[in-house]
């Protein structure tokens, strides 16, 4: 019996195989690489110029914040020998207020600069998965899977430089 329920289910299994078989390969399938269409698109390298200069006193002042720790801290470590207690307690001080000022104004910045990064980045990833549905309804695909998710995919399966072409007629 345990046999006979045995060949039962390998049967069933088989004729799974062969009737879906015919159904995949009837489908249409692209690939498409994300990530190479994001660093190719002349937008991607803008974005960062463009948060550079929208936040550029913020970031310069908190740059000059580390300048200031760092020289104060050279200074101390230098010239510790030769100063008196209260010239060592000073520039303790001056460190500790550079380092407070640096924490409480580079933290947030670098906070603001993620998020604006993000939300740019998050336009181009929508005009990218545009340009994937305009490419996959032009070229009738039935499925177009990211080139990370695929182990292995022919090289004439990938749409990544149609999509590379509609995503630079979108701007």
């Amino acid at each position: 019996m345990k046999q006979f329920a045995k060949h039962m289910i390998a049967t069933a299994l088989l004729s799974t195989a062969v009737i879906a078989t015919p159904a995949v390969a009837e489908q249409k399938i692209g690939i498409v690489d994300v990530q190479a269409i994001f660093q190719a698109m002349p937008q991607a390298a803008e974005i960062s110029e463009s948060i550079n200069a929208e936040f550029k006193d913020q970031i310069e002042e908190v740059t000059q914040l580390q300048r200031d720790v760092q020289f104060f801290s050279e200074r101390l470590q230098r010239d510790a020998a030769t100063m008196s207690e209260a010239e060592k307690n000073e520039l303790q001080q001056k460190i500790i207020t550079a380092r407070e000022q640096y924490t409480a104004k580079g933290q947030p910045l670098q906070q603001t600069i993620q998020r604006r990064s993000n939300e740019e980045r998050n336009k181009l990833l929508g005009l990218i998965k545009q340009s994937i549905d305009n490419v996959a309804a032009q070229g009738n695909y039935d499925l177009i899977l990211n080139a990370n998710a695929a182990s292995f995919a022919k090289p004439d399966l990938d749409v990544s430089a149609q999509v590379l072409d509609s995503v630079s007629k979108l701007n």
